[in-house]
Formats: C-alpha cells, sequence, structure tokens
C-alpha cells in the first residue's frame, strides 16, 4: 500500500530529519508509531500525503510514485488522515456538513452522502448530531467528528495523529472500540499504551532519521486506563 525508499528529508535551516528512510506498509498491518518529540513521525505523515516535499527519495503509494500534486489526489481519497488537533480539520457549521464534505467531493449524489453520514455519526457513537454546531461541541465530540469525516470517505488505510489524546478513558476506549470493527490497516502515532495494546500488532520508531523495529514495554508513558 506504501513503500518509501531512501527517503531523505530536512526542513529549511535545520538538521537532516530523515537520512535514507525505507518504510514499507502493507494491507494486514496494524501499526504505532512511538517515540520522542521532533523525531519526525508526524513529518512522515505529512510526506505520505503530499503536504510536505522530501528532498530525494521514492514514495509509491498504491503502486505508484507519487510525486506531483495531482499524484497525490488519490492518495487523499483512499488514506483517511486524521490530525492531531481536530480544530485542524473541522472547518464547517454543522457536524453533519463536516462529515459530508468529503464524500460530496468524490461524487457522491445527495441521498448516498445522507445515508453515508448518518451510518457513519452511528458508527461513532454520535446518532442524531448532524445538526449539531461543531464549535460548540467538547474536545472529546471533535474527536469522534474527525473520526467520522474520515471514515465517511471510506479509506483503505488509516493515518492517525494521537488519536487519543487529551480523552476521557471512555471515550478513548470508544475509539478503540471503533477502528477494531472497522478492521482497516493503519498507522498510528501515539503515546497511549491502552490504545496501543488493544488496536495496533506491531510497534515501531523513528531513531537516526530512519524507521526501527520498536518494543512497547520501552514506551510507556501511561496506562492508567479502566480495562
Amino acid at each position: 500500500m506504501i513503500r518509501i525508499d531512501d527517503l531523505n528529508f530536512r526542513y529549511p535551516g535545520r538538521p537532516e530529519l530523515f537520512c535514507g528512510l525505507d518504510f514499507e506498509m502493507t494491507a494486514d498491518r496494524k501499526i504505532g508509531l512511538v517515540g520522542p518529540n521532533g523525531s519526525g513521525k508526524t513529518t512522515l505523515f505529512h510526506l505520505i500525503m503530499g503536504l510536505l516535499k522530501p528532498v530525494s527519495g521514492s514514495i509509491r503509494i498504491f503502486g505508484k510514485e507519487r510525486v506531483s500534486e495531482d499524484d497525490f489526489r488519490e492518495v487523499r481519497e483512499r488514506i483517511g488522515f486524521l490530525f492531531q488537533d481536530p480544530n485542524d480539520q473541522l472547518f464547517c457549521a454543522t457536524v453533519g456538513e463536516d462529515v459530508a464534505f468529503g464524500p460530496f467531493n468524490t461524487g457522491r449524489t445527495r441521498h448516498e452522502v445522507e445515508h453515508i453520514v448518518k451510518e457513519t455519526l452511528c458508527m461513532v457513537g454520535l446518532e442524531g448530531y448532524e445538526k449539531r454546531i461543531t464549535y460548540k461541541l467538547s474536545g472529546g465530540e471533535k474527536k469522534m467528528v474527525s473520526l467520522a469525516t474520515v471514515l465517511a470517505m471510506k479509506p483503505d488505510v488509516l493515518l492517525l495523529d494521537e488519536p487519543t489524546s487529551g480523552l476521557h478513558p471512555a471515550a478513548a476506549k470508544r475509539i478503540v472500540d471503533v477502528l477494531n470493527t472497522t478492521g482497516l490497516p493503519l498507522i498510528a502515532i501515539s503515546h497511549d499504551a491502552y490504545f496501543l495494546k488493544n488496536v495496533t500488532g506491531e510497534i515501531i520508531t523513528i531513531e537516526g532519521g530512519k524507521v526501527k523495529e520498536a518494543c512497547l514495554d520501552d514506551f510507556l508513558y501511561f496506562d492508567n486506563r479502566e480495562k
């Protein structure tokens, strides 16, 4: 699904962040991406989505090398990217409009979109929220709406940036349950040991500008959630 070869990247005026990074994502993997702040976890997601461009190296997604903006349009339709801050993801007046935005822009009919919105909101436990004013929602509700906007696109794979950060344990558990229900392959940046244990099947980190296998026990930042 995703193959990155010999990727090099640096921000202007800063040391090299990635140096010959190689990575492969297949349809049977659920990966937890861990590591300290500044190691490049979110940057890797932005490169996969075409929001940043590498200095050199190859990014192949769904069997095609992606270089230009046109190349990444298909990527953004087929990969569901959940931002860490829901305020970066939600921009419409109501919940229903936010969830409908993606399907409308991929050519779905109004009837299809209405069905998708209702179905997806039920999936994330927000049935009947279509007319709710987005900016008045709680932080946890915004997080769930953000996830709904991603799932409404019927993606082939998910990139999740700190999906449970700042959430009450019950809300975080709901996200875990939803993701396990979808069965979608995913890469999730997280410092939440409960999430990593219950959603992902393997752990990787970025060290020295390269992706490496890691052990969850080395990254148990907290694990006080009710089981």
